[in-house]
């Protein structure tokens, strides 16, 4: 995406305008304090901690709580030779669980959260602020003033500092950084396919347990039926059912605790014993290969739990924390060990060992309700693809696609249609063409078990760069976690050719589409950078540039947010006449997760006054949206006349003749310099704001023989500046964009040319445009052509 390039700026000094903040708005410092507190973790109530930790289970839990559908048959596919193996298996469970999901993810993962943001792209935001790892620059001095962008800072000679100067020391690691995020990313992705047809499909197949002649094709058409519809209903956003999630996911985690409880009590007690590590070395020396390779099996039921990061939403840590070890994690150790207890009597039921546990009194009412919680898990995976697709869209990783907020109340809840369509196609094609758990859940393993690998391998960079923890710590951490996850993967690798293959190949090709498009994005940059036009050459142009200034207002779209773009050259070269005053208009996204509306524009005046030439940057978050009703235009003129009226009234205030980007004012600031129209009279402003301009020059009132004639003269050409820029508005307004096309330059190697020429190519083609993504009138548009060798 063209506004999502970041890019890094010519170390310039902050000038005027910086010194306007610092000398003129000395509150600023306490209001960006405030402003600040706002984004960083609040201290909750104990009855709101309880009702957030509530809410957290329909959004968060749903995919981990479903796992007890699936899980004994994947690890006994072939079916239970001893009793005892049952108690290893329900051994391996248990600590999986508490190693995995309670130790590392809820209470040292779900830590490293991006103003409470999470996945493997939040991660990468955050390593991205404390060291310059982003392939395409974009940090800047000015950027690192938001009140979002918050980072530590650490000793010279720390480990800290030695691991940032090697991470920046060359290229190839911070591709190799960018590789691992992006690896990350795609196998989330393939989660989203995954979980709803395990989820589903376990969920349908309690149909057989109560009629068993019923042929496996029922059952696989119910889930695709419901999968269907799972999909369908995705444009309508969560927001008008999500009330209902948490509710229902209780209910699901109280009964399964509940029938667990019942069935420890009513089948055998002794399975308690699995709770004593003791039965894991047993099982292994009785089991050998086939008890290793039954690790892709219990490896489900820690599955979700990459989702449960990736959807912290706005939910607090304490309240997730909660949540997991006051209902979670009990209800699903009891629900594990009431069908171990089951199994010890009845190890022929192992294929629905779920279904086959349940009182036959309560069977159908907990069928609907395994069913709904089966739909809510996936939802919360498909949210999650939804939201990492939006970060790694935002950050240049992903081609440009429509992204539709759901919901009015909550910033997070996106709806991708692209994406749900292609999700849903491959999820009724996993369902379909495997028909059976088995082989889907040997997939839905080797897609969790690399996921949890990447974030290991990220969680170590974040607590020597961002938490400063002593690399005895670090070096434990990774350590444990590599060997209990590496162990897993060992055993998944053993079911490559049992479906395990499937989330590889959707990886990989998410991957290739991922690189190539972040790939082309940053030679496009690279080129545009180095062919850009000098500011010699457009002030040996003269105020007219050579051409007749027609009335109107020009915005230009660059990916730069320095120099003219070449765009500008090829477009003066081409026509014989520029509008009167000309906006270079540059969008990028930063890796924090929210610009305040109030910090969002940056302005500056290029050139001398009489070319009414502007630069003007309008910075986002990877979670902030363009929306339909967002008038971008208006609030890009407002930050363009206050920054006209602030200049003019800083003149003489600094030795600086360069005026630098205007940036961080309050929102009631904002509002009280714009409070009358760009064409009222100065008079009025500058006379309600001359308690902040300094004694030695008096601002301009109406009739005020006191003000000095400098002060005249300013306060003049700023009001003939402003009704100039005001009549040139009411002339048009033109949207003046790029339509660029990327070509590998001749004496490219063959893997470049099939990358830009063919890959590239194609994605720009059937990628959304620019326009369409700002919501330029069609009738306002003006498309410039250029070709970019690379």
């Amino acid at each position: 995406m063209a506004s999502e390039v970041e890019i890094d700026e010519d170390n310039t000094t902050k000038g005027s305008m910086w010194v306007l903040e610092q000398k003129l708005d000395q509150p600023m410092d306490e209001e960006a304090g405030r402003l600040r507190n706002m984004y960083r973790e609040k201290k909750f109530s104990v009855i709101l901690l309880l009702r957030l930790a509530f809410q957290s289970l329909g959004v968060v839990y749903g995919d981990l709580g479903t796992s007890p559908l699936y899980v004994f048959y994947n690890t006994f596919p072939h079916g239970i030779q001893d009793t005892e193996d049952v108690i290893g298996a329900l051994s391996l469970i248990i600590y999986s669980l508490t190693l995995i999901p309670l130790l590392k993810y809820v209470f040292i993962v779900c830590r490293a959260n991006d103003n409470g943001q999470g996945g493997t792209f939040a991660l990468y935001s955050l390593l991205c602020r404390h060291a310059k790892v982003k392939t395409i620059p974009n940090q800047h001095r000015t950027d690192e003033e938001l009140t979002t962008y918050s980072r530590t800072t650490f000793h010279e000679k720390s480990f800290a500092a030695k691991t940032k100067r090697w991470l920046e020391a060359h290229a190839s690691r911070r591709n190799t950084l960018l590789i691992l995020v992006l690896v990350g990313t795609c196998m989330v992705i393939g989660d989203g396919i995954l979980t709803p047809a395990i989820s589903v499909l376990s969920a349908s197949g309690g149909i057989k347990v109560d009629y068993p002649k019923l042929s496996n094709d029922v059952v696989v058409l119910v889930a695709v039926v419901i999968l269907v519809g799972l999909f369908s209903v995705q444009h309508y956003g969560t927001d008008r059912v999500g009330w209902l999630f948490a509710p229902v996911v209780l209910l699901w985690f109280l009964m399964i605790g509940g029938i667990g409880i019942y069935n420890i009590c009513n089948y055998d007690t002794s399975v308690l014993r699995a709770f004593s590590p003791v039965y894991i070395y047993r099982y292994f020396k009785r089991g050998g290969k086939d008890g290793w390779t039954s690790l892709g099996g219990i490896m489900l039921s820690i599955t979700g739990t990459e989702a449960l990061f990736a959807d912290l939403a706005h939910f607090p840590v304490s309240a997730i924390q909660l949540a997991f070890t006051v209902v979670v994690f009990p209800c699903l150790l009891l629900a594990y060990s009431g069908q171990a207890a089951y199994l010890m009597e009845n190890k022929e039921h192992v294929v629905n060992a779920f279904y086959h546990s349940i009182p036959e009194k309560i069977y159908w009412p907990m069928f609907i309700v395994a069913t709904l919680a089966a739909v809510i898990g996936s939802q919360a995976t498909i949210s999650a693809t939804f939201s990492i697709i939006k970060q790694a869209l935002a950050l240049g990783c992903f081609p440009r696609v429509k992204v539709v907020h759901t919901s009015k109340k909550f910033l997070g809840q996106i709806y991708i249609p692209d994406i749900n369509w292609i999700l849903m196609v491959l999820c009724i094609a996993v369902t379909a063409g495997f028909r059976n758990q088995s082989q889907i859940g040997n997939a839905y393993g080797t897609a969790v078990v690399i996921v949890m690998l990447a974030t290991t391998l990220l969680m170590t960079l974040i607590m020597l760069l961002v938490w400063h923890c002593h690399w005895i710590l670090v070096l434990l951490f990774t350590f444990f976690s590599l060997v209990v996850e590496c162990t897993y993967f060992s055993a998944v690798l053993f079911k490559i050719d049992q479906g395990g293959w499937v989330p590889l190949v959707i990886a990989a090709a998410f991957l290739v589409i991922m690189f190539v498009w972040h790939y082309g994005t940053v030679k496009r940059y690279e080129f545009e950078m180095h062919s850009k036009v000098s500011m010699a050459w457009i002030l040996g142009l003269g105020p007219s540039l050579g051409l007749v200034r027609v009335p109107g207002i020009g915005l230009v779209y660059t990916e730069l947010a320095s120099g003219v773009p070449r765009i500008f050259s090829h477009f003066i070269t081409n026509l014989p006449a520029i509008h009167s005053v000309v906006v270079f208009v540059c969008v990028k996204y930063l890796p924090v997760y929210t610009v305040p509306v109030e910090e969002r524009f940056l302005v500056k005046r290029i050139g001398p006054k009489n070319f009414h030439m502007f630069r003007c940057v309008a910075r986002y978050g990877y979670k902030d949206l363009h929306k339909k009703n967002d008038d971008f235009e208006k609030q890009l003129f407002n930050n363009l006349f206050l920054f006209v009226r602030l200049e003019s009234m800083m003149e003489g205030c600094s030795d600086s003749e360069e005026y630098s980007l205007y940036g961080q004012q309050t929102q009631q600031s904002t509002e009280f310099l714009l409070k009358d129209d760009a064409t009222t009279s100065l008079d009025t402003t500058i006379s309600s704001l001359d308690s902040i301009v300094p004694a030695s020059r008096s601002p301009m009132r109406g009739n005020n023989t006191g003000a000095s004639s400098s002060g005249k003269e300013s306060g003049q050409t700023e009001g003939d500046e402003l009704e100039f820029l005001s009549s040139c508005r009411d002339a048009g307004v033109v949207h003046i964009m790029g339509n660029t096309v990327v070509r590998a330059r001749r004496e490219s190697g063959i893997h470049k040319k099939v990358a830009i020429d063919y890959i590239y190519a194609f994605l720009r083609k059937i990628c959304r445009e620019n326009s369409v993504i700002f919501n330029v009138p069609h009738e306002s548009l003006l498309n410039v052509g250029q070709i970019f060798y690379v």
